[in-house]
């Protein structure tokens, strides 16, 4: 499988057409998810909406998708259940096979129970694992078996497949407040890596969003939208988050698996894997000089080679992803408007 780690730009290759596709977006009725399922409609797609009944009942999303994205023939169907119950997973897929097969998974829904760690319960702490983790998971694990037996059906042992799945920062410093939230994200990002490596001989892509967007849900973090003058940009507004999910979704993105962008604004950024700093003996003192270093060209780079940092593997697979530089925070891809 291959993990793709180029910063030239992606919107050299193919296209980001989505005419055919059926996708499903979860936690649609509202907020990022809402814009993430119109966006993916105006590019072609049709849209299987999810969220739980009361959300749905509330929201225009299936009527704004067909008022927006007619002419791009894309229609939206609504699935209202709890994501974290295996039956509304398995109604999803069932939808989109209905409409011809799916292609995309946006996992969106989400929910926060913040409080001290001391001071959470079990509940709060189950609810927001089972939203967050286990609803990805069952979707997740629901698209992989679609895609796999599609794919031995499939010329060439290949199909297309997008998995796009939203972690967070928190998941990556662990906020004062949100052990549950920080706890999930950070599973969130381990399963999708899973995945990627899993999946990527079939074709498929599977990736992680980490946004900055203002919704309901982070309304008390983020307060509320300001009024924006002409030339300025909101860089909290979740269409930034749409583009990226776009491309992401899309034929363009085919040597794009297994990585974590973080969204804020018009800025993307790639997150480079956990990497061993250095190696220290049980009492403290240092076993040797192996310490990551930038080259020239930028890349985070081991000063040994990976036989000595990691020992003499017969599975090449498992060390090929370490073994390689790696892009660090701060690097900048473009994505479509």
């Amino acid at each position: 499988m291959k993990l793709t780690e180029s910063n030239r730009s992606p919107r050299t290759t193919n296209t980001t057409d989505l005419s055919g596709k059926v996708a499903v977006v979860t936690g649609a009725a509202a907020g990022l998810g809402r814009a993430e399922a119109l966006g993916l409609a105006r590019l072609g797609a049709t849209v299987v909406v999810n969220d739980v009944a009361s959300a749905l009942d509330a929201s225009d999303v299936v009527d704004e998708i067909g008022a927006a994205a007619a002419d791009a023939g894309a229609k939206a169907v609504a699935v209202a259940g709890d994501i974290s119950q295996r039956a509304t997973a398995d109604e999803l897929l069932a939808s989109a096979v209905g409409l011809g097969g799916l292609d995309i998974v946006v996992n969106n829904a989400g929910i926060t129970r913040d409080r001290m760690l001391f001071n959470m319960s079990d509940e709060e702490w189950d609810a927001v694992i089972a939203v967050h983790l286990r609803g990805h998971f069952l979707l997740t694990r629901n698209a992989a078996a679609y895609w796999r037996d599609k794919a031995k059906d499939a010329e060439g042992g290949s199909v297309f497949g997008r998995l796009v799945n939203t972690s967070s920062e928190a998941g990556l410093v662990g906020p004062v407040g949100q052990a549950n939230y920080a706890a999930a994200k950070a599973g969130i990002t381990a399963l999708t890596l899973s995945a990627a490596r899993a999946l990527g001989r079939y074709g498929v892509c599977a990736n992680v969003i980490c946004p900055r967007a203002r919704t309901a849900m982070t309304a008390d973090v983020f307060g509320a939208a300001p009024d924006v003058e002409a030339g300025q940009i909101d860089p909290l507004s979740p269409q930034h988050v749409v583009s990226l999910v776009q491309f992401l979704a899309s034929p363009a993105a085919a040597e794009v698996n297994g990585q974590v962008f973080i969204v804020y604004g018009p800025q993307v950024t790639l997150v480079s894997p956990p990497h061993m700093e250095r190696r220290f003996s049980a009492d403290g003192t240092s076993l040797g000089s192996h310490r990551a270093h930038r080259d020239a060209a930028g890349l985070l780079c081991w000063s040994g080679s990976g036989t000595e940092l990691f020992g003499d593997r017969s599975d090449a697979s498992v060390t090929r992803g370490y073994r390689r530089p790696i892009i660090g925070i701060g690097v900048r891809i473009t994505t479509p408007t």
